[in-house]
């Protein structure tokens, strides 16, 4: 079938047309990559929905909200997301999707990829909530978990359906055809359901009576604290959530495992309770102190590096004193302090617009409340020695589990009503130790679970992808046709005119169509992206003839996709799982609304 690649619709200003008439709509003046692109070479992938995201919440992430983020920063330094730039190099073979910085944040993936790299146990899960037909934003959670498995990880997929008849109201019946839907697309895709797992909310009952068991480690009052809960919000949506960090801890229930978890930053809260919650059904917490006392974090980075120094001020640097560990800090603080409360080695400086002052020697920064939290604690402890040990406090333990922890302890060890304080024991070689004990005295021993997070797709008529807005998305069930057609009519980051296109290059970083060949449509080849890019960006590439190449790519991929779909169906019908409910569909109260298409995967 011959195209013409001229043809322009009211969606953009195709400057190969050579219109003067600016028609690209959804866009904005300030390019994504000035805020957190990430490049391969030339190649910088945008923020995937940041621009034109009407009404984008930049802090607030909602797990049922709107799937749009205006500030990808905002999430490293506000919510503690790592960059997964940091972790890359220690990724065997990764995916294009990491390597193009589509997925952009992890929170301590680290371990996942140590398991990868040395063929030890490691798990991938990903749940999606059926409230309509798979699309292309899935397709990247997909195509993590296949990768996963395809290196040696469990993988386990699952239907979040109790979920979405509690938070969205679909009935049992829809919930059924658009759950058929999803695992047709994911099998086509290349999940092997022999080494992997694929299960539904309601028909797993290891899940539902492991997910009791969870919810008596959290509170009413967390769920107000991290979703909005309030007393108008019905039983079922909450019970909902304590399913979601049940899937989320289901591959460690036979054993510990570093297990990671794709989604997008939308998920983030979900991620962070499962992982307070996997710790609080630990039997022991392993933590590294000095003295008798407990530290926090930063207090313990502060009397690390004054214990360094110890030779500095201690009478018997082999037995330093914790008071005179807090003299020596006292002495080396100057009196007055900046507006942000914080001290940093050297002379007074100015940093972010605050006034900074030293611990002379030390040279880390710390905020004054900890410095006087940790001369107060150094003080009370007077002649006590300080003297760096791993320390085991008991959480749940049971007495037999204590005690045989006392036994596994080698080399020297102090036992207390509550804790074992172990001296010749590394903190890696404790938490090891603690865990393995734990185990066989009928705990879990959960390893925290790991996350990576992906960028959201920015909608093909500019702004974020919206199921009322069906030329936004693409479905992986649409007509391969009509595919082709939404690529050609999608707005681009092209000028208003080709002679402004060939003499300014074209705006690459908020072009939707060059995303689709970024996160999809280029699958493996980074150099077609590259060369997307650059031909775009020098203005050796116009939009007309850009669109028509994704356009015929994009009808192949649904054509190849689609055909898949009808090969696995009797595979499908094969499986150990129920399509089809008997579930009677009474309405389950309020619901959440939204018109994101990219926010149902778990």
């Amino acid at each position: 079938m011959t195209r013409d690649t001229d043809d322009i619709t009211n969606a953009d200003a195709d400057p190969e047309s050579n219109t003067d008439t600016n028609m690209h709509t959804g866009s904005n003046d300030e390019t994504p990559s000035e805020a957190t692109s990430s490049t391969i070479t030339a190649t910088v992938v945008s923020d995937g929905g940041t621009a034109g995201a009407e009404g984008a919440d930049d802090v607030t992430l909602d797990p049922w909200g709107s799937s749009a983020v205006s500030d990808y920063e905002k999430l490293f330094t506000e919510f503690g997301i790592e960059t997964f730039d940091d972790v890359l190099p220690s990724v065997p073979n990764p995916h294009y999707l990491m390597r193009r910085g589509v997925v952009f944040g992890h929170r301590e993936y680290g371990p996942v990829a140590e398991a990868l790299r040395n063929n030890d146990p490691a798990a991938a899960l990903s749940g999606f909530m059926p409230t309509g037909d798979p699309h292309i934003g899935h397709k990247l959670v997909f195509d993590e978990i296949i990768w996963h498995q395809q290196r040696g990880a469990d993988a386990y997929a699952l239907i979040a359906d109790l979920e979405a008849h509690a938070a969205r109201g679909l009935t049992w019946s829809e919930i059924d055809e658009h759950a058929r839907n999803y695992l047709l697309s994911l099998l086509a895709l290349g999940f092997d359901p022999e080494s992997g797992e694929i299960y539904r909310q309601s028909e797993n009952r290891k899940l539902q009576n492991f997910a009791f068991e969870l919810g008596s480690k959290a509170n009413f009052s967390e769920f107000e604290g991290i979703y909005g809960f309030d007393s108008e919000t019905n039983v079922a949506y909450m019970q909902s959530v304590i399913t979601q960090m049940a899937d989320i801890l289901y591959p460690q229930l036979e054993e510990p495992k570093p297990t990671v978890i794709p989604v997008g930053p939308d998920q983030d809260p979900h991620v962070r309770f499962a992982r307070d919650l996997a710790a609080r059904m630990r039997f022991f917490k392993v933590t590294e102190a000095y003295a008798s006392f407990e530290l926090t974090d930063s207090e313990r980075e502060l009397v690390t590096a004054v214990y360094d120094e110890r030779e500095l001020y201690a009478e018997d640097a082999s037995r330093p004193r914790c008071a005179e560990a807090a003299t020596w800090l006292t002495d080396h603080l100057m009196i007055s302090t900046g507006e942000s409360g914080e001290r940093v080695e050297g002379s007074e400086n100015t940093q972010d617009g605050d006034t900074h002052i030293s611990i002379d020697t030390v040279g880390i920064v710390v905020p004054d409340t900890v410095v006087e939290s940790t001369i107060e604690k150094l003080e009370n402890a007077g002649m006590e020695p300080l003297r760096p040990r791993v320390r085991f406090l008991d959480a749940n333990a049971t007495d037999e589990a204590f005690d045989a922890l006392i036994t596994a302890i080698e080399g020297e060890k102090r036992r207390y009503d509550e804790h074992i304080d172990a001296f010749e024991l590394s903190a890696a070689d404790a938490t090891e130790l603690a865990r393995e004990v734990e185990t066989n005295h009928g705990g879990y021993g959960f390893v925290a679970p790991s996350s990576t997070y992906h960028r959201f797709m920015t909608g093909l008529t500019g702004g974020k992808m919206s199921s009322s807005v069906p030329a936004s998305h693409i479905s992986l069930l649409d007509d391969p046709e009509k595919g082709y057609e939404k690529v050609k009519a999608a707005t681009t980051g092209g000028r208003e005119t080709a002679e402004k296109q060939r003499e300014l290059g074209g705006k690459a970083d908020e072009c939707p169509v060059y995303e689709l060949f970024a996160y999809l449509l280029a699958n493996d080849d980074d150099l077609l992206v590259t060369e997307v890019y650059d031909e775009c960006v020098s203005g050796d590439r116009l939009c007309g003839n850009c669109k028509e190449q994704a356009a015929e790519l994009m009808q192949a991929f649904l054509e190849e996709h689609q055909e898949k779909r009808k090969e696995v169906q009797s595979l499908l019908d094969d499986l150990d799982i129920s399509l089809t409910s008997d579930r009677r569909s009474i309405a389950p109260g309020d619901t959440t609304d939204t018109d994101s298409t990219d926010n149902e995967d778990n």
